[in-house]
């Protein structure tokens, strides 16, 4: 059955403000501790975003619905031409709408304009439907390295 309460709400993609590092941090403790646990390296990102992100060259997108975040996702600068699509969480309300689909595709169309040639990302492959979305949005899969313990999959967007 349709959810009704969502048909006209219109998505908007908005980019970081500190107003919004509340809802940043809290979309993604409540997905990350659904499905795995807090890493040092989750706090610090989470808690200073503007430090950990924003100010390496990177960008967060919100997703807002009547101007309440409900999704996030954020681009860290891992090197001149490369970023990390990272921290992406949707509230689980507001799963299944798409919502994390559209920001990934506006964080794709970002990494361009920041003229990125490359993004990164790691996952687990119990979270089916993000590796879906990822496969479908041109990602493949390559070798895994990288800071997180959780991750068993690394994958990548060629954006040249």
């Amino acid at each position: 059955m349709p959810d009704r309460a969502m048909e006209n709400k219109t998505i908007q993609i908005s980019f970081y403000q500190p107003k919004y590092q509340a809802a940043f941090e809290s979309l993604n403790r409540a997905w990350i501790e659904k499905y795995f646990w807090i890493e040092p390296i989750d706090v610090e990102v989470l808690q200073n975003p503007e430090k950990n992100i924003m100010a390496a060259g990177g960008e967060i997108l919100i997703a807002l619905v009547d101007d309440q975040p409900v999704g996030v996702v954020a681009l860290k600068r891992v090197s001149e031409n490369v970023l990390e699509f990272t921290k992406m969480a949707v509230d689980e309300k507001f799963q299944g709408k798409k919502i994390g689909e559209k920001l990934a595709v506006v964080a794709i169309a970002t990494a361009k304009v920041m003229k990125a040639s490359k993004i990164i990302l790691y996952s687990n492959t119990k979270l089916v439907a993000a590796i879906q979305l990822y496969r479908k949005l041109g990602f493949v899969e390559v070798e895994l390295d990288g800071p997180y313990k959780r991750s068993d999959i690394k994958m990548e967007l060629n954006l040249q």
